[in-house]
């Protein structure tokens, strides 16, 4: 059993991840020591500006000191101080003119050097985590896993490794910041804006990844998991529940429809909604549904498990 530690810091939310690793003859188990999510907002106005903010990075710290802290105390009850530790960052600080600023904070917090991945790492990263868990559903394969983030969107297709990804810079907060932070709700207008701008990005993706040929559509991520709460017309987030549920695209779509009519007060009397997605998640609802739309999906299986768990895997 080897206990390790993986950080996930994208656009929206920063992630932490200590877990249990087994190894094992069906590839090993994955059992969760510590699970936490904070809303820092890191890619706040960088679609704009190409740079990440003080107040953003701040943000950033402040969280990332709090998981340090956890680390080394789980590490001591393991008996394994300092345990094995990654730090991956993803879409806004690819983007950023001054992420050495975040480097250096995160070498200062971790004692590691975070990796600033690629969008195709990031793809392989979040299939890994995806999947593991699929086999005990008997999903048709070949699987297309969608990760919708902050700043960008991972497609990877596959059945047991990876065959094809692409990254396109569609995301909840990215799209909102360019097309949807005006309105309360939002204009017809800017929606068919967002339309256009996610639609394009998905003709990218179809350019480079046989799509036609996925048989499972699997959705990941924050915008993802949400949606099917508020399909299972959950009263609070409950990720045992939303892991593994199957969601159709009338649900998709119907959720997508409300999300984007609802003012930010109805939003954020939603009981499942993290106060940190009440701002973005209708650009995410509406990422998911053009997906489902555009590559003629009728369901999408949601998992809770994606890069965050693939970052673990990685360590051992």
């Amino acid at each position: 059993m080897t206990r390790v530690a993986a950080i996930d810091c994208g656009t929206n939310s920063v992630r932490l991840l200590i877990a249990d690793i087994a190894a094992g003859p069906d590839g090993g188990t994955l059992t969760d020591v510590e699970r936490r999510m904070e809303i820092v907002r890191l890619g706040e106005g960088v679609d704009e500006t190409g740079r990440l903010s003080p107040a953003a990075l701040e943000r950033t710290f402040t969280a990332m000191r709090g998981y340090a802290e956890l680390i080394e105390r789980h590490g001591e009850e393991a008996g394994e101080d300092p345990i094995k530790t990654r730090v991956v960052a993803t879409s806004a600080t690819r983007d950023a003119a001054n992420r050495a600023d975040f480097v250096s904070g995160v070498v200062d917090i971790f004692g590691v050097v975070p990796e600033v991945i690629s969008g195709d790492e990031e793809a392989e990263l979040s299939f890994t985590g995806a999947t593991r868990e699929l086999a005990a559903l008997r999903p048709a394969r070949p699987y297309l896993v969608v990760d919708i983030g902050g700043g960008s969107t991972e497609f990877v297709l596959g059945a047991s490794a990876v065959e094809a990804a692409r990254s396109v810079d569609i995301g909840c907060v990215r799209m909102t910041e360019r097309h949807l932070r005006d309105g309360d709700p939002p204009s017809p207008e800017q929606i068919s804006n967002t339309v256009a701008d996610v639609d394009a990005a998905l003709a990218e993706v179809r350019r480079t990844v046989p799509v036609d040929e996925a048989r499972t559509l699997v959705g990941l991520a924050g915008s993802v998991t949400t949606v099917s709460g508020i399909a299972m017309d959950l009263p609070e987030y409950d990720s045992a529940r939303i892991h593994l549920s199957r969601v159709t695209a009338a649900q998709v779509h119907e959720v997508t429809r409300r999300l984007l009519h609802a003012t930010r007060a109805e939003r954020a009397e939603i009981g499942v909604m993290h106060p940190g997605r009440v701002d973005v998640i209708g650009a995410g609802a509406l990422i998911l549904d053009r997906i489902m739309r555009e590559y003629g999906f009728g369901a999408v299986v949601v998992s809770e498990r994606d890069i965050l768990d693939g970052i673990a895997w990685s360590l051992v």
